[in-house]
């Protein structure tokens, strides 16, 4: 059997859910390795038809949603409302989802880890391959970060495209630069203020509540071209802006917030969104 790779096929930003964390925003790359016969060009699959097939398959099925694990016991959800559920986490709290079919996959595992995704794909893939081609393997990874960085999910109501939903997610790095030199203690101490986090724009909250056990919520909702969002999650899981969740309004924030602490100072906030792209803030 012969075989072809092709590495750091796409970036997939998503977000997911964990019992104890709650909701994740992540980046995982993708790399691929086929298996099988080479056909009469000599080729196994053609590297155009690679890019073209199989990283729309893979961008389509997990990129810009929320993954949510169907085995977990925590879980709650109904046939007759199908595109809502309550997901209880292990510390007594829970979080509540409501938004079209496609913004979310539903996972056959109880918790969301890169071998259980990439066999969703793997079982996707196989369906559209061409006959020659007898395996597939999906490796999903993390971006190797130097430094400081966050998970952080949120929804952008005004985007076009797949950003629109409600629960997606990123795996971030973050850099400060004070007065020309970079601030390793500032880079972590953001860091650890947005570890797991929800960034939420205040003009989508239409509710705020306590529960019995003293716990605060907010719930944000609004509709965008995709249909209705709605989202309820712990107070202390979410980090409000008066803005959209942008990454460019999130790295003016963040050089804003600074700039008011240290004003005798030059702030430069370099604020990614996943892996290699990202938005510059100076002040």
């Amino acid at each position: 059997m012969d075989h072809l790779f092709v590495d750091n096929l796409t970036v997939i930003d998503f977000a997911y859910l964990d019992p104890a964390r709650g909701l994740v925003g992540e980046s995982w790359i993708a790399d691929v390795i086929l298996g099988g016969e080479l056909d009469e060009q000599g080729m196994l699959f053609d590297f155009s038809n690679v890019k073209r097939t199989i990283k729309r398959v893979i961008d389509e099925r997990v990129d810009h949603r929320l993954v949510v694990p169907r085995g977990y016991e925590g879980l709650n959800w109904t046939e007759d409302a199908p595109d809502t559920f309550r997901w209880n986490l292990t510390d007594g709290t829970f979080i509540e989802h409501r938004a079209p079919d496609e913004a979310v996959v539903w996972l056959s595992a109880e918790r969301v880890v890169p071998s259980a995704v990439a066999q969703l794909l793997e079982s996707e893939l196989r369906a559209v391959l061409p006959g020659n081609v007898t395996s597939v393997e999906i490796h999903l990874r993390e971006d190797v970060i130097e430094g400081a960085y966050y998970h952080y999910v949120h929804g952008l109501k005004k985007h076009l495209g797949n950003c629109q939903r409600i629960a997606h997610g990123h795996r971030s790095p973050i850099r400060i630069d004070r007065d020309g030199r970079r601030d390793y203690e500032l880079e972590n101490r953001w860091a650890r203020q947005w570890q797991d986090i929800y960034v939420g724009t205040e003009e989508d909250v239409v509710r705020r509540f306590v529960t019995d056990d003293g716990t605060a919520y907010i719930t944000f909702e609004y509709e965008a071209n995709q249909g209705e969002f709605a989202l309820t999650l712990p107070e202390r899981r979410v980090y409000m802006l008066r803005s959209d969740s942008t990454v460019e309004f999130i790295a003016a924030h963040i050089a804003d917030t600074l700039k008011a602490q240290f004003p005798d100072s030059q702030i430069r906030v370099q604020a990614y969104e996943g892996v290699g792209k990202g938005a510059i803030a100076l002040r």
